[in-house]
């Protein structure tokens, strides 16, 4: 990723005035809020730095760019694989999951990246790819898995994000096979070799990169950082990390593999980001490269917070801060912050103050919701001052000062369907936007409305922790305000919330998984709840089947269309219709629609290693459809529903 970002940079440079330009801006901006905190709570703060700190240090996968690339921090040096095809002269310098014509395997990987395993195959080369640590080691393991005949490994160390180091390249760098030979030797704080063993001979790539070392890649190679290790030695440190792995997946029983994919896509998905210095988790390589380096978007990343919280205590709080902490500058969490650009027009499903309930809940770290508070009441109050529809919500997009028609080139509407997170549902078509007073759709929707009751219901919850009574009993009167609202689109014939145009004061009848949100608010009668579960949810004509739930209707005209939010299946959707099932008494029904999700998040990663951003209704097949990311981090909420089932204490 390196390599390439200087290769665009020497040959863009009125683009990369721009895009340093914006990057300092979201720097200096994101720099602005910690500052602030750290003047207004220096505890609070204080304990944030500590796990940012803790999360960036050893060795990981931590470049965005590349998962061939493995990077020590805080130093920075990164060791590098590349393949060349011998016979094209062809070379693969970074490999993502979804990379065009890369097809990658990543098997394992552990919290700390003490363990890594994946499986690569391009151009007819396939090899087995294992890291482990030891100490303040790194240990790898390329074996082939095939002839590899026309393959050739190129193993590059170098420096990443002017972290300083003096990288030295030794002269007596081949020697016999078994014999391990010093490659190189990184100054910096401390002095650090790196060593080879199955490099024989010098590969043409170093006419293009001096510092680089080359072999066929059709028998093994290992490296070992510190000190020479043997074939042997390296072997049983890479078995023991795995067997520790493995250990902690055992402790899930029945759940182990649903654990080891949310773990695996997780911990794949952690990143160093060297602009703003910390350690983040965006929903996936692919996209993060696509935006500039990284991306995070708002609800996608809440629930990956969510899911760290049973996977690393510390990844959780990393997240959830970082989603958060944007609100100081934009007033809440946009809908898109990437390294290049920020979604200042509109936000996304307010679902952060929920997720931090739960860490809370879980955790009991009061420090970390009155760190948090101001900023999500801030959000909160947002809501009703800018999306604020009649009596009810809706979403929209905001025009202000400065708006880049180059990043807002698509129209209003479209930005608003955007901010719901459903960016093309046919729950939107032929709704007007109104774009002249309040700027948003002419819809009355049941899920913002649902998903905002929640979040004052949430927040309200930990002002009472924090000792905020005012705020406390502001947002319990707003979240019964906003009730009142959703009970009239009640349909009594229905059987269901409907959306209701607020242009001609319609009901709308096209059914999402949204229309099951009030079951999320805890406030829905019992009666009421029945009816929608029995005639809708479990109705094999609109949702039920063998893969649930469609993202529309299966009696929707557009749900053949299986396109995007056009009738496959979504993770979230699950998941949150879920968490609304809990609040009322359906072990049964939960069980079953735990079962059906978990069945199809284990059918991908199984099979292929895969966790996909999105399942096509009818097959439960992911990559299907050329816009479902494979290795996406929301995926895995169909499996952690089974997984917080068993902890009693989130279940109401």
């Amino acid at each position: 990723m390196v390599v390439c970002c200087l290769n665009f940079l020497l040959t863009n440079k009125p683009i990369v005035v721009k895009y340093y330009a914006v990057a300092f801006f979201i720097w200096g901006c994101l720099n602005l809020s910690i500052q602030a905190w750290a003047q207004q709570m220096p505890s609070a703060i204080k304990q944030y730095q500590q796990v940012q700190t803790k999360l960036a240090r050893g060795w990981n996968t931590w470049n965005t760019g590349s998962v061939l690339s493995q990077v020590h921090l805080p130093e920075g040096l990164a060791i590098d694989l590349l393949l060349k095809d011998t016979q094209t002269g062809e070379y693969l310098k970074t490999a993502l999951a979804g990379s065009p014509g890369v097809k990658l395997s990543l098997a394992k990987h552990s919290n700390t990246g003490d363990y890594t395993c994946l499986v690569l195959e391009w151009h007819k080369i396939r090899l087995k790819i294992q890291s482990a640590t030891t100490g303040d080691d790194l240990v790898m393991q390329i074996e082939p898995l095939g002839p590899n005949s026309n393959g050739a490994l190129i193993i590059e160390p170098h420096m990443l994000w002017g972290k300083g180091g003096v990288l030295l390249r030794k002269e007596n760098l081949y020697l016999k096979e078994e014999e391990p030979s010093t490659a190189y030797a990184f100054i910096r704080s401390r002095r650090t070799g790196i060593y080879t063993t199955g490099i024989t001979t010098p590969d043409s790539y170093q006419q293009q990169a001096a510092a680089s070392l080359g072999k066929r890649a059709d028998s093994p190679v290992t490296i070992s950082t510190g000190v020479a290790r043997t074939k042997e030695e390296i072997n049983t440190i890479l078995q023991r990390a795995e067997q520790r792995l493995q250990v902690e997946h055992d402790r899930y029983g029945a759940d182990s593999a649903i654990y080891e994919a949310m773990q695996t896509v997780l911990n794949w998905n952690l990143v160093y980001d060297p602009s703003n210095n910390r350690v983040i988790s965006p929903v996936s390589r692919y996209w993060s490269v696509s935006r500039g380096g990284y991306v995070l978007f708002c609800w996608d990343n809440y629930f990956a917070a969510w899911m760290l919280s049973e996977v690393d205590k510390a990844q959780a709080y990393a997240n959830v801060v970082e989603t958060t902490a944007i609100i100081d500058e934009a007033g809440f969490v946009p809908n898109h912050n990437g390294a290049n650009d920020i979604s200042y027009d509109r936000s996304q499903p307010p679902i952060g103050s929920m997720v931090v309930k739960r860490l809370y809940e879980k955790f009991h770290d009061k420090w970390l919701v009155e760190l948090l508070f101001d900023r999500l009441l801030k959000w909160n109050r947002w809501w009703p001052k800018h999306r604020q529809n009649g009596t009810y919500l809706s979403w929209g997009s905001s025009p202000f000062a400065g708006m880049d028609s180059s990043i807002y080139k698509e129209s209003p509407m479209q930005r608003a369907m955007w901010e719901s997170g459903l960016d093309n549902s046919p729950m939107y078509d032929h709704v007007p936007f109104d774009s002249i007073k309040k700027h948003t759709m002419e819809l009355a929707d049941v899920g913002l409305l649902s998903l905002y009751i929640a979040d004052c219901r949430a927040l309200a919850s930990l002002a009472r922790t924090i000792g905020r009574q005012k705020e406390m009993h502001e947002l319990t009167q707003r979240a019964q305000q906003y009730n009142k609202a959703l009970e009239t689109l009640w349909s009594e014939k229905d059987g269901i919330y409907l959306n209701k145009r607020t242009d001609n004061n319609t009901f709308s009848h096209r059914l999402s998984p949204t229309n099951f949100y009030p079951l999320l608010t805890g406030l829905t009668d019992k009666a009421r709840a029945e009816r929608m579960i029995k005639e809708h949810l479990m109705n094999t004509t609109e949702f039920w089947g063998d893969y649930i739930i469609p993202s529309i209707a299966k009696s929707d005209n557009a749900y053949k269309d299986n396109n995007y939010w056009r009738g496959r299946i979504w993770a979230p959707m699950n998941f949150l219709v879920y968490l609304g099932l809990c609040n009322y008494h359906v072990k049964n029904v939960r069980k079953e629609f735990i079962s059906k999700s978990e069945r199809l998040l284990l059918q991908s990663w199984i099979q292929e290693r895969h966790i996909f951003e999105n399942y096509n209704a009818q097959t439960g097949v992911g990559g299907d459809v050329t816009n479902s990311d494979p290795f996406y981090h929301w995926g895995a909420l169909l499996g952690f529903m089974a997984i917080i089932e068993k902890d009693t204490k989130t279940i109401n």
